[in-house]
């Protein structure tokens, strides 16, 4: 019998991404791609260590996933990111043709839903995925930044 995992399983996956980001002081986002039941790539922010402001951690999924698909395209993949992507972030899953996008937490000012920022129309998006958890860690990271200043 084939299990079949639900959206909260896999972004505490990407979560668990977010930690290791948190762990080398790089803004706590993670990802995970995502096709039929099998995580194909894991990542998070990578900007500090590579000193790379393209190195966010879907960039890098997205990378990862286009390389064990053998193709650019991430038909019938779900990315889970536990922030809602950019707008950078968004013109790469718009080219990249995924099928699906499950965010945590909003980005209320450089998010693409506030930027307006295009998906591939047959992209589907839902976000509050573990919205709560993916919230706190970013509050976390950043009040220890500001502390640390």
């Amino acid at each position: 019998m084939e299990l079949i995992y639900d959206d909260v399983y896999f972004m505490k996956r990407a979560f668990q991404e977010a930690e290791l980001a948190y762990s080398k002081n790089e803004v706590p986002v993670g990802a995970v791609i995502v096709v039929d039941n099998k995580i194909i790539a894991r990542a998070h922010n990578l900007t500090e260590m590579l000193n790379d402001v393209t190195a966010h951690a879907e960039m890098q999924a997205i990378t990862a996933a286009a390389n064990y698909l053998g193709g650019k395209y991430l038909h019938g993949c779900t990315l889970y990111v536990t922030l809602e992507p950019c707008q950078m972030c968004a013109g790469a899953l718009y080219w990249s043709q995924i099928s699906r996008i499950v965010y945590g937490a909003r980005d209320e000012t450089r998010g693409c839903i506030a930027l307006n920022s295009k998906l591939h129309p047959k992209t589907v998006m839902v976000g509050g995925v573990l919205e709560t958890e993916a919230q706190e860690i970013m509050r976390r990271f950043f009040i220890a930044k500001r502390n640390l200043n």
